[in-house]
């Protein structure tokens, strides 16, 4: 074995696995790094900080950039699979995370992009032994995904709704209560059955706060519909698993009888 490839090992175990205490020192120090960075951003937009300690807290963003730099060319060194590596989630949260600072060269005001880092704290679930929860992440994702269908189609209903609300509104109010075109109709159709309300404009006429009103009553029913066509669809894929689970199971104690059997001769699962 090269003292290079012993190296590179070395250097994979440190930073991708997290069984062992230099690994999970490299995790807990990564993520304090994170967190002082993202905090050194925020203070950052804080006038009177920004006064007082800019000079520092520039000083600190380059730091931890060159900082997370070399960290991110030593994660392509050690990788097993650079491709697999640059275009996974982490890879690309792991890019984006350094590239803002880079780019405020050219165009100020990106590096306060910098905050994605914090998605890097993602890994403490690695680190704590909760990737358990990603399962169940997966779970979630799956079944939006499933209700993608549904949800495009019930955006298009709502769309097409306040477009018409919009229309109506500036109709009957007019530019003389502040509906001067449909677009700004729309604006406020949106805001008022999403139940947001900021008051900026509002009907006055008698049939355009009706109108309001019903818009109102169905905003409450309307913003019900996404979490239950979810809902829904994970009751669905909780009771399919379900279901396989027991099917699997039943037949499985029935073929465990035969000795020999080793993979269940209905589901194909190995037979412990």
């Amino acid at each position: 074995m090269t003292p290079k490839k012993n190296l590179r090992q070395q250097l994979h175990h440190i930073i991708f696995d997290y069984d062992t205490l230099p690994a999970k020192s490299f995790d807990l120090l990564l993520i304090a790094a994170i967190i002082m960075s993202v905090t050194v951003v925020m203070l950052d937009t804080v006038r009177s900080i920004h006064d007082a300690w800019g000079q520092l807290l520039y000083g600190l963003e380059w730091f931890f950039t060159i900082l997370f730099t070399l960290e991110y060319g030593i994660r392509l060194y050690a990788t097993e699979s650079r491709k697999r590596y640059f275009f996974s989630f982490y890879g690309i949260i792991d890019l984006l995370a350094i590239l803002p600072t880079y780019f405020s060269i050219f165009v100020p005001g990106t590096q306060y992009l910098l905050v994605i880092r914090f998605f890097r704290v993602l890994r403490i679930f690695r680190l704590l032994k909760l990737v358990k929860f990603v399962k169940e992440a997966e779970f979630v994702k799956a079944s939006i995904i499933a209700s993608g269908r549904k949800i495009v189609f019930f955006l298009f209903f709502v769309l097409v709704t306040v477009s018409i609300i919009g229309a109506l509104m500036y109709l009957i109010e007019g530019e003389e209560n502040g509906f001067t075109s449909i677009p700004k109709g729309v604006y406020w159709a949106i805001v008022t059955i999403t139940t947001v309300g900021y008051g900026d404009i509002y009907p006055q006429t008698v049939l355009g706060r009706a109108l309001a009103a019903l818009l109102m009553i169905a905003g409450y029913s309307i913003i019900a519909v996404p979490t239950g066509i979810v809902s829904a669809e994970m009751a669905a894929m909780h009771g399919k698993i379900e279901a396989e689970r027991t099917l699997a199971s039943s037949c499985c104690q029935s073929n465990a009888l035969d000795p020999e059997a080793r993979f269940c001769k209905v589901c194909g699962r190995a037979l412990e």
